[in-house]
């Protein structure tokens, strides 16, 4: 799910802070011709003096009268370059993150003894995460053999923070996924009153799920979750993560089964 600063056009994850990658245009548009004219050094605009500039625009116009392609394969290029180094942050960011990634206070679902972890951020709001939901489910039905890790990320807003305080609460009644499974389905306005509804409909006791909402403990792993997707750079919901693999967006059971075999041949 994209942050609330930026629209919902794609299932690609939404920025938790600024994307460092992203090129303002003027730096991007210099990047992609110097690239074009050959110009080996394209990490800052500033970098080229006014003569540079015109030197690049002027190689470039001649040489897109000649080869139109040429843009084309520069910003290939340069997107390429770009996805490896997020890739390769991104790795280095999990195997730092490897032995705090997954606390005992963590949610889980699938088989508790699986051979294979995949660790799900999600929002409760997030209409990819709640899309997910079914694909999510009879994947688990149908590999017995996957943990299944929730990590409760609330960026959309105190709505969010509400539903997820909920769950985790819910938890301390071994009713987490039970109470999940009924929020996913709510509209996204989720309330307090809403929730108070749902719980009495799955057999909660209510009164100690609202008060166990406002425990400090349920706001700290809040906090602690949003931090580790900071520093995961994760940018928005759903993000899983399986062995050292980060999957950001919705992905398809086509995806999360070659991921879940790639963790596990890495094992053997």
């Amino acid at each position: 799910m994209r942050f609330p600063s930026r629209s919902l056009a794609s299932n690609s994850p939404a920025p938790l802070v600024p994307m460092a990658s992203v090129f303002p245009a003027t730096r991007f548009a210099l990047a992609v011709l110097a690239a074009a004219a050959g110009f080996s050094s394209v990490a800052r605009a500033d970098e080229f003096s006014s003569a540079q500039r015109a030197e690049i625009v002027a190689v470039v116009r001649d040489a897109l009268k000649r080869d139109p392609s040429i843009l084309r394969d520069a910003v290939v290029a340069l997107q390429n370059d770009d996805g490896e180094r997020e890739k390769s942050a991104s790795q280095a960011a999990l195997v730092a993150a490897r032995d705090t990634l997954i606390t005992p206070n963590d949610p889980v679902g699938g088989n508790p003894r699986g051979s294979v972890t995949i660790v799900e951020f999600f929002d409760v709001r997030c209409p990819y995460c709640r899309k997910l939901e079914p694909e999510m489910a009879a994947f688990l039905a149908s590999d017995r053999d996957v943990r299944l890790v929730y990590k409760d990320l609330p960026i959309l807003g105190p709505a969010s923070v509400i539903g997820t305080k909920a769950l985790l609460a819910a938890r301390k009644q071994g009713a987490y996924e039970k109470l999940r499974d009924a929020v996913m389905r709510m509209p996204p306005d989720i309330t307090r009153a809403g929730i108070e509804t749902e719980a009495k409909k799955l057999g909660l006791d209510s009164a100690r799920l609202a008060h166990d909402m406002d425990d400090p403990s349920i706001q700290q792993q809040i906090d602690a979750n949003l931090k580790l997707a900071q520093q995961l750079n994760i940018q928005g919901t759903p993000a899983m993560i399986v062995g050292d693999t980060m999957l950001p967006g919705a992905v398809d059971a086509s995806e999360l089964k070659q991921a879940v075999a790639d963790a596990r041949a890495a094992k053997k």
